[in-house]
């Protein structure tokens, strides 16, 4: 697994909004810190982790003169803008066994839309217990040789099998249907040919 290292840097909590530019607020805890520790990041820096490793990112913290291993629990965004204004880092163990929502990537849509179909997504990501070591950034599904009718469930993930879906086992991810505008041609083409011709 590529070493992701985010430099935390003091931040003195206040009754005010954080407001630092270049810079977004947050809080670290867990494993061996016994209090939570405000903390802010570099704004680009986390981005640039944020958008190669999802949400749920598996970093290396260093704040100061220390490293630790965590991931990022939550991140808050405003309400208008949606722009990132806080994070949480949970440092754990990397043998440490935790509970995650994975984002899901699902591969090959354009073949699908090829062949006028369209894939209907129902839950973007999965639910699982594992140890943080083996946990991945997220899962991918090649649903390009998928047909009308098919839907993707849990057989369709293919995860280390220490890794344990918490998910219901009848969980539907996505399924494959039809083209809206695909059954609207072919509906009106259908009136047109049974239209009567009026002599």
């Amino acid at each position: 697994m590529e070493e992701m290292i985010l430099d935390a840097f003091e931040r003195i909590p206040t009754n005010k909004r954080f407001i630092e530019e270049g810079f977004i607020a947050g809080v670290m805890y867990g494993d061996s810190v016994k209090e939570a520790t405000s903390m802010k990041v570099q704004t680009v820096e986390l981005i640039k982790i944020l958008k190669k490793h999802g949400s749920n990112a598996k970093i290396w913290i260093k704040y100061g003169e220390d490293k630790k291993f965590g991931f990022i629990k939550e991140i808050q965004r405003h309400p208008v803008t949606a722009k990132i204004n806080h994070i949480d880092v949970q440092l754990v163990s990397k043998d440490q066994e935790i509970k995650m929502q994975l984002p899901i990537s699902f591969k090959g849509e354009a073949n699908v839309t090829d062949n006028l179909l369209e894939l209907k997504i129902y839950k973007t990501e999965i639910d699982v217990v594992g140890s943080m070591g083996i946990l991945p950034d997220g899962v991918s599904v090649d649903v390009s040789q998928k047909k009308l009718g098919d839907t993707i469930t849990i057989k369709d993930f293919d995860l280390n099998k220490q890794i344990k879906i918490t998910d219901d086992e009848n969980q539907i991810y996505a399924a494959i249907a039809q083209m809206k505008e695909a059954v609207t041609e072919e509906v009106t083409a259908e009136a047109v040919v049974a239209e009567p011709v009026v002599k």
